[in-house]
């Protein structure tokens, strides 16, 4: 894991901490977090769940979170061009980050659920 002085660059563009939250919910007799960036959008609450990339990203999310009901999101732009088409596609990619008290860092790669996610956190970004 990288020291916290190592990964502040990505936070340089947005002074703004938002943080992605986590509460629990019940199904088939099991308890499970889901996860998820609210805020207020034009006088709304909205609610923009997020998800690991894949199912074994939940227990690394719990190393994340460590208790908490809350942890960091943080942006990573990116940008590929392809040679061919000479076309330049930019974009972000989230992560949600804690760190312990010694300053480590523990991070793991986020997605929108649904696309109506991937709107409402464009939105909340802004």
């Amino acid at each position: 894991m990288a020291k916290a002085s190592d990964n502040n660059q990505n936070n340089n563009q947005n002074t703004r901490v938002i943080f992605v939250e986590r509460e629990t919910y019940e199904k088939d007799d099991k308890t499970y977090f889901s996860y998820f960036v609210k805020g207020m959008v034009r006088g709304k609450e909205v609610k923009a769940q997020v998800a690991p990339h894949d199912i074994g990203g939940y227990a690394v999310l719990d190393i994340v979170f460590n208790g908490a009901d809350k942890a960091e999101l943080f942006l990573t732009p990116y940008e590929i061009r392809d040679d061919k088409t000479k076309r330049t596609v930019k974009g972000v990619t989230y992560g949600v980050r804690s760190y312990d008290a010694d300053g480590q860092v523990y991070e793991c790669p986020v997605k929108p659920m649904r696309n109506s996610d991937k709107s409402f956190l464009q939105m909340l970004l802004r």
